[in-house]
């Protein structure tokens, strides 16, 4: 009986033990911009989330919430929100990217005002990030490919980052702004050369397709891992204790 006893509290001590070795865990929660793409054949389209856990080493991992469309609204009224917070622990990261869905007025499920609904729902998930304490970070939403005639890039986000960047300033919350790095990335790359960073794909790359995909808002590989290099950077800067976990 007393080594049934103590084998049963060596098994407890161990799961015990197990159960304290959960590695630090990085939340995404975003749009498309961000979400993890299906592995199907001839599909070029990658969220940058989707390759980021390619970055790190062992002992952080990361869990990508976001999802195809969404805004800040649908995000919460969905509950995609409240699934995030439930796997949450104290000492975790929370990335919030939004801003591509909640411009959309003619959408009543996802509309949500710059400086009414959005920044609100942005000030909801630092608190609710904080009361876990964990760790959020809000970024801003990267840019679609736009140049104009005479090959001068234009934006299409309106007030959407300034309203990241003024909630993160309000809160002192970490701000990774995508949306001025893309911005810089796609000047510098003009208006031939950014095209790779999208999902320009002509029919002989795939054999299923039956036209060319011109599509400037959703990235290809290429952009996917110029944007999370884009996050990992900042990290070295700004969040030395998870940029340790990086891959040199």
């Amino acid at each position: 009986m007393k080594n049934v006893l103590l084998l049963a509290l060596l098994m407890w001590a161990f799961v015990g033990c197990r159960e304290t070795e959960r590695p630090l865990t990085v939340f995404l929660a975003g749009d498309s911009t961000v979400a993890d793409k299906p592995y199907r054949e001839g599909n070029p389209e990658k969220g940058w989330g989707q390759v980021f856990p390619l970055y790190f080493k062992d002992g952080v991992r990361v869990v990508n919430h976001a999802v195809n469309g969404r805004s800040t609204k649908s995000f919460i009224d969905e509950g995609r929100w409240a699934a995030l917070l439930s796997e949450v622990a104290a000492g975790d990261y929370v990335f919030i990217e939004f801003g591509h869905n909640d411009s959309k007025v003619e959408s009543e499920e996802r509309y949500a005002a710059a400086d009414g609904a959005y920044s609100d729902n942005l000030r909801r998930f630092v608190a609710d990030v904080r009361a876990l304490d964990a760790t959020p970070v809000l970024l801003t939403p990267i840019v679609r490919r736009r140049f104009d005639e005479q090959g001068r890039f234009y934006d299409t986000h309106e007030a959407y980052p300034g309203a990241v960047r003024k909630v993160a300033g309000e809160l002192d919350v970490l701000l990774i702004d995508l949306h001025k790095s893309t911005e810089e990335l796609l000047i510098r790359f003009g208006p031939e050369t950014s095209k790779n960073l999208f999902l320009h794909i002509d029919i002989n790359e795939y054999q299923h397709l039956q036209k060319p995909i011109v599509d400037d808002t959703h990235l290809s590989a290429y952009g996917a891992f110029k944007v999370a290099d884009m996050v990992a950077a900042e990290l070295k800067v700004s969040l030395a204790e998870l940029a340790a976990y990086l891959k040199e």
